[in-house]
């Protein structure tokens, strides 16, 4: 078991435990995570709370970042500056390892919680708690199982998604909904900005079902998942970054919000020098696009990729064309379409 600046690893968990509050323990690892981390320290505070944060299970620290510093996971990062206890933030490798699993036990957890923990728990994990564990998970399931639920979604275009939270069973994302909350999709908005949303609200239903879930009346009232309706979010892969332009533009922009933040998307691009016949090829982070409406691309411009008010006009599949408003050069600063098409001095673009 490795702990985050821990040097005694069971000296919290034979700690004996003085306050009558129930001991609820959190699961949660990527930044989002920290929001119903801040939600559940927060209503653990108030007067009337009747349970309160014992610990906190997340990913061991790993290279991230510029310069690839071994770092905490951004949940451990966040805890530690709440001044949670270090020796209470607990970080093994995987969720079954012994050690773990006898400081957990030590700890007597009427309730786990987990939100984007990252790694899958054992039988022997969920037979510890006594209330069992909750899940706050970003789709509206039985929809969008997996590992990328948000990602997919916006890939697929939905207009609606929401988040579910569900206690967990073996089978991934499969246990009975206690509550969901729907909400509708912009086609503007873009992954990292839907997650925020997503695990936003999220916090505030798990927090409002709190108390249902204490008083054993969530068990009784949790619908199974309706098992013909299940679709798959399976995680992404850096591979599927590359964007194709014999795709609609419509598929294409939906991507680009789908894979923002991370892997982003990829296109090449040809820069073509008329004056001496140059041509250079170009690998570019497209970051924000939309689909235009200027109507079908000309049979003869298919290759051509133009300006228009702003933006850098692509054409698509289907005599579709995607804008493209800002992008990235290799090792440059993401800029808009206007400060691209002025560093070209002039000379031309094509699709590669």
């Amino acid at each position: 078991l490795r702990r985050v600046f821990c040097t005694n690893a069971s000296a919290s968990a034979s700690a004996p435990v003085f306050s009558k509050k129930k001991p609820l323990v959190f699961l949660g690892s990527p930044q989002v995570s920290a929001t119903v981390l801040d939600a559940l320290l927060k209503s653990s505070s108030s007067p009337d709370s009747n349970f309160e944060v014992a610990a906190i299970v997340t990913q061991p620290p790993s290279k991230r970042e510029r310069g690839r510093k071994i770092l905490p996971s951004q949940v451990a990062e966040h805890a530690l500056q709440r001044g949670f206890p270090p020796e209470l933030i607990f970080t093994p490798e995987r969720a079954g390892e012994e050690i773990f699993l006898s400081n957990l036990r030590d700890l007597q957890p009427e309730l786990c919680v987990t939100a984007a923990y990252g790694n899958i728990l054992p039988t022997k994990f969920l037979k510890i708690p006594k209330l069992g564990t909750v899940n706050i998970h970003p789709s509206l399931l039985p929809l969008y199982r997996g590992a990328a639920p948000v990602q997919r979604a916006l890939q697929d275009g939905v207009k609606e998604t929401g988040v579910s939270l569900a206690f967990t069973v073996r089978a991934l994302d499969a246990g009975p909904i206690i509550a969901y909350e729907r909400v509708q999709v912009d086609d503007q908005i873009k992954a990292p900005n839907l997650l925020d949303l997503l695990f936003s609200q999220g916090s505030e239903l798990l927090i409002r079902e709190l108390p249902s879930i204490f008083d054993g009346s969530a068990k009784l009232k949790a619908q199974p998942q309706d098992d013909s309706k299940v679709t798959l979010a399976p995680k992404v892969t850096p591979e599927e970054s590359w964007l194709s332009f014999d795709q609609d533009a419509t598929l294409l922009h939906n991507k680009v919000r789908a894979f923002a933040g991370w892997p982003g998307t990829r296109a090449k691009i040809a820069i073509i020098d008329e004056a001496n016949g140059e041509h250079e090829v170009l690998d570019i982070k497209i970051i924000t696009t939309r689909v235009s409406a200027r109507g079908n691309v000309p049979e003869n411009e298919v290759d051509d990729i133009t300006f228009i008010k702003g933006a850098l006009v692509i054409p698509c599949g289907g005599s579709s064309a995607l804008e493209v408003l800002e992008i990235q050069l290799p090792g440059k600063k993401v800029v808009n379409a206007d400060a691209f098409r002025n560093g070209l001095r002039g000379r031309k673009l094509e699709k590669a």
